[in-house]
């Protein structure tokens, strides 16, 4: 049922609380200068050789660039010096995460909102949406689909800001996810790990997510230009507030959530300013909460529904700069994982791989109900945005493992206890990566057994072999204990990690 009118001013007022952003501020400024960045990047100058190897040295120790490192990286242009960038990226990549991807499904849990972004096909006013909010049955529905058909292990729960999906049905959502075991041929299938995106949230209401079994919280600030910001998103709406939205993920940490994911909308401005600004939220989590963001998102703009702004940007991403953008914050950022979504075509998510992409999402559909309706093709009038990319995970994984990258469903880590700061050190180290390679071919390993067609399992079971190689190289010692369980998946055994 839709809330009266009445009742939804009600419910916004008291949304944000000054004091859960003041208390974060420097002399009532926050950490984002739009002056300051202009000028870092209009004032330098192209970088020499040496310069360049410099910051590629830091970039490939793991340690987070500063602003003036980025903004020389912005200015290269030799294409050898991009090519040894690219090459480096590719090696902090591999030293960080390994030869593995991880991927998971968005589920679009209804698209009633309150605010009127001009990007969105689901601002409040455009009328010609659907709307729709997801029953705890059809929740089931939805997750009996992704983890009994599919073989998705982790999802991304996607919530509009509306008292509908306010943090009671959140929570109750996902425990109704967490709740769903569905048969398969060996044991059964369920969604081990639930990230959520989400409107900002009070330090209260982030303590509750946590407690609910959070997995990565999202809040992405669109842009981190104060102008664009407030041209795009009207005065008098929850989104409105800039700074709300900048410090959710310091409350998120308060709170103790210990995973965050930032990322910018590319498109609504100056790619370069943004990515500056990316740089900027890094540097300041790191510095005030001691952790920086466990996931950067690069989503780009994409048609939608009643959104002219996105047809008549001036600040639209080529896909050259699109490659550029992904490779500077591996760069820049070397320790966090980084995610490229289905908006992207399948070549785009192929290049973007080598680029240091970590994470990508796969039989992707964001119509509301779409996965367990089956529904055929995009409907605009269901749909956020329209896709670039929708194949299925079995042909994902496939093109990966022809491209030699195993596909990893593994979230043991989480379950481990190896959050937070705990697995920053792990990747900074390096040994992060090392260590989920074992549970990464594990779960590989399971669900090429359960969910892949033929072509796609005898595909998949030669980069195993050859991930099996290696492992044995490397770790010889732990190898004999690692096999024991990896016979034991075979046999029929699910949910083993190390």
């Amino acid at each position: 049922m839709i809330p009266q009118i009445q009742d939804i001013p009600t419910w916004i007022k008291d949304r944000i609380k000054a004091d859960q952003v003041e208390r974060y501020l420097n002399q009532g400024r926050d950490f984002i200068d739009d002056d300051a960045i202009w000028r870092k990047i209009n004032e330098t100058n192209e970088p020499s050789t040496a310069q360049v190897r410099e910051i590629l040295t830091r970039s490939l120790e793991v340690k987070t660039l500063s602003p003036d490192d980025l903004a020389l990286l912005l200015k290269v242009q030799d294409p050898e010096m991009l090519c040894e960038m690219q090459k480096t990226a590719l090696a902090i990549k591999k030293k960080v995460y390994d030869n593995r991807i991880v991927t998971f499904a968005p589920l679009y849990m209804g698209n009633f909102c309150v605010n009127n972004c001009a990007y969105c096909g689901f601002k409040r006013e455009n009328r010609a949406a659907k709307r729709r909010v997801l029953s705890m049955d059809e929740i089931r529905k939805e997750t009996e689909h992704l983890a009994g058909k599919i073989g998705h292990k982790r999802i991304i729960a996607v919530y509009g800001e509306h008292p509908l999906t306010g943090i009671d049905y959140i929570l109750k959502s996902m425990k109704t996810i967490y709740g769903v075991k569905t048969p398969i041929k060996h044991g059964y299938s369920n969604i081990r790990r639930i990230n959520v995106n989400a409107a900002p949230m009070s330090v209260e209401e982030l303590v509750r997510l946590r407690e609910g079994g959070l997995g990565t919280y999202q809040v992405f600030q669109e842009t981190y230009h104060r102008e664009t910001y407030a041209k795009l998103h009207p005065k008098g709406t929850l989104k409105s507030d800039y700074r709300w939205r900048l410090y959710a993920m310091h409350r998120a940490m308060e709170a103790g959530v210990d995973d965050v994911g930032i990322g910018v909308l590319f498109g609504l401005y100056d790619w370069r300013f943004e990515v500056m600004a990316l740089l900027y939220h890094a540097i300041h989590l790191e510095a005030k909460m001691g952790i920086g963001p466990h996931t950067v998102s690069f989503p780009r703009m994409e048609p939608a529904l009643n959104s002219e702004y996105v047809e008549h940007s001036p600040y639209k991403v080529s896909d050259e700069d699109f490659k550029k953008i992904i490779l500077l914050i591996r760069l820049a950022i070397p320790y966090t994982g980084m995610i490229i979504t289905a908006r992207e075509t399948a070549q785009m998510r192929r290049d973007a791989i080598d680029l240091g992409i970590t994470q990508t999402d796969a039989s992707t559909k964001i119509g509301i109900g779409s996965y367990s309706e089956e529904e055929k093709g995009q409907v605009s009038e269901r749909q956020q945005f329209m896709l670039g990319d929708t194949r299925s995970l079995d042909e994902l994984v496939r093109d990966f493992a022809e491209m030699g990258y195993i596909t990893s469903f593994c979230t043991a880590g989480y379950r481990c206890g190896r959050t937070g700061k705990c697995i920053m050190d792990l990747l900074r180290s390096g040994q992060e990566g090392k260590f989920c390679k074992l549970n990464a071919v594990l779960t590989f390993q399971e669900w090429l057994d359960d969910f892949a067609t033929p072509v796609t399992r005898e595909t998949g079971l030669r980069v195993l072999e050859h991930e099996l190689e290696e492992i044995k190289v490397r770790n010889p010692q732990g190898y004999p204990v690692f096999y024991q369980f990896l016979e034991r998946v075979r046999k029929g055994e699910r949910d083993l990690f190390l």
